[in-house]
């Protein structure tokens, strides 16, 4: 059994399969070839990763690398053809996609990966570069499509899943809630981690809610990828724990 990270980027196009929901379905048909199954849904969370909005970079809509971790008995081989096979089926027409493929038991310099995730977010990479570190730290870079652009967000995907503090978990938490806001639900951190299976509750300001913590939920309830956990994002208003805002989410 080994653990690989894989990212995608540049899959989709206005009215077409988001790259987001084609990583989910990659994940699931890793899972479904594994020998043994992936320890937990849990494990394979897509995670989306905001890069640099900018008008030398194409994109489709924000500009947005997926991400997912797995732990499986599949081969290299076998990890990356089901990878290539669902991304040529899946994928726009027009569209430039991108996979990357690090397995993390490998040697690689992680921070050499961090820092250029962090850069996609504030300048314009090449291809060239994205290969060029990819060579050097064993991460499997590939093109399948059009430009082949997306393998700089691909890259830079893994590097930001590696620091461990960023990005946002792909759907929304259901509870039972209406999305405009108009009801809240009340409860504990224990039966919050109990019900949605995330790992912790975390403050805008970096603290872990204990379990005996109540929380004030309402709208649209989103997790993020904070402290190298899946966690719920919140802060506090009027005395309450209450979820994240959407601009509070917005670095994320």
């Amino acid at each position: 059994m080994k653990t690989w990270l894989i990212c995608i980027d540049d899959t989709d196009d206005i009215c077409t399969k988001g790259t987001g929901e084609i990583a989910e379905e990659i994940a699931t048909k890793l899972a479904a070839a594994s020998a043994k199954n992936m320890n937990s849904s849990i494990a394979r969370l897509v995670t989306r990763h905001q890069l640099l909005v900018h008008p030398d970079i194409p994109y489709t809509s924000h500009n947005s690398a997926m991400c997912f971790q797995i732990h499986s008995s599949l081969d290299f081989v076998k990890i990356k053809d089901i990878c290539i096979t669902h991304l040529k089926q899946e994928s726009a027409t027009i569209a430039d996609p991108g996979l990357a493929i690090l397995d993390l038991e490998a040697e690689f310099d992680i921070r050499k990966l961090i820092e250029f995730g962090q850069q996609t977010k504030l300048e314009v990479k090449t291809k060239e570069q994205a290969y060029k570190l990819a060579d050097a730290q064993g991460v499997d870079l590939t093109e399948h499509g059009g430009t082949g652009q997306g393998v700089i967000g691909a890259l830079a995907g893994i590097g930001l899943r590696l620091s461990g503090q960023d990005g946002r978990v792909k759907g929304h938490i259901q509870l039972g809630l209406q999305t405009d806001g108009s009801d809240e639900l009340l409860m504990s951190v224990e039966q919050f981690i109990a019900q949605t299976g995330l790992q912790a509750v975390i403050t805008t300001e970096g603290e872990i809610l204990t379990a005996d913590e109540q929380l004030t939920l309402k709208g649209k309830i989103k997790a993020v990828y904070i402290q190298f956990q899946f966690a719920l994002l919140v802060s506090e208003e009027r005395g309450c724990w209450c979820n994240a805002t959407k601009q509070q989410l917005k670095s994320y």
